[in-house]
């Protein structure tokens, strides 16, 4: 089977690409093969149209809040007249154009009182995730507005948010969740060079001592098979992206163990918001 994880940006270029970690499972065991770098979104459509079967995690939120959804009015109709659905308010939103919806956020925000103008979804609560809503520091927002429209158009299985019988199936990853069970809280990558230090260095090879470790295992019901090279090269990239695309990887191979159990997705979580895909967000230990 065929499993993918992806670190996502909201501007993909060459210098600041998209990020596929290319890897296959065969019973318990994860082998990765590549890291393929995506420098544009016509690349990253390609990509949905590779055939499948397989299953892939993307790290960017695929919904938006149902409480912003409710008060902007998004969850009332589509062109076909489906009332309070993801693909309803998601077509919606890409029809509207990135500028008008970054505008309705900031208008949300200046409405809202301070401590309430970033709305979570009940994933986010449980993983402790940015959200969805900010347009900077972390742009999430505006990745959300690249991505959930292209998953839309492409016809990819979208769980939770659009299942279908496609072979073609997307999760959403996180990959920070991944990161903490071998490093807490600390930082192990930046983009800035002045913040590229030996300290995160080092935290990255600690996460990737675990990926190796029967750890993995225990977690995530699997074993990890990279190369030393793949693994120093992972440790020397300072800014995470190669490594944020393996632990989405490692989260998709876990989903794809759960297929029997919903992929891992709780059967009554809310379709329209979305859910990250993790075992710590199913026993609540995140």
């Amino acid at each position: 089977m065929n499993i993918y994880g992806l670190d996502f940006t909201s501007a993909p270029s060459r210098k600041k690409p998209i990020t596929c970690a290319v890897c296959a499972i065969k019973h318990n065991s994860l082998r990765l093969n590549e890291c393929l770098k995506l420098s544009s979104f016509a690349e990253f459509e390609a990509f949905l149209r590779w055939d499948g079967p397989w299953l892939a995690a993307l790290d960017f939120p695929f919904g938006q809040p149902r409480k912003l959804i409710t008060s902007l009015g998004w969850h009332v109709l589509d062109k076909s007249g489906a009332y309070n659905t993801w693909e309803g308010y998601v077509a919606m939103i890409s029809s509207m154009g990135k500028k008008p919806f970054e505008e309705a956020l900031l208008r949300y925000c200046a409405s809202r009182s301070v401590g309430d103008k970033h709305a979570l979804r009940k994933t986010d609560v449980r993983a402790g995730a940015r959200s969805p809503m900010m347009l900077h520091r972390v742009p999430v927002a505006k990745m959300f507005f690249q991505g959930a429209s292209r998953l839309l158009a492409s016809g990819v299985s979208i769980l939770p948010c659009r299942p279908t019988n496609d072979s073609r199936k997307v999760v959403e990853g996180y990959p920070a969740l991944v990161a903490r069970r071998w490093i807490g809280k600390c930082s192990y990558k930046s983009d800035d060079r002045a913040r590229q230090t030996a300290d995160k260095v080092a935290a990255r090879q600690r996460i990737l001592g675990g990926l190796r470790s029967p750890q993995l295992l225990d977690t995530y019901g699997c074993r990890l098979e990279m190369t030393e090279a793949q693994a120093d090269s992972f440790a020397q990239d300072a800014t995470g992206d190669d490594l944020d695309a393996l632990l989405c990887a490692v989260q998709a191979a876990w989903a794809y163990s759960q297929r029997d159990n919903g992929y891992g997705i709780p059967a009554d979580c809310d379709r329209v918001e979305g859910w990250i895909v993790d075992p710590a967000m199913m026993n609540g230990t995140a």
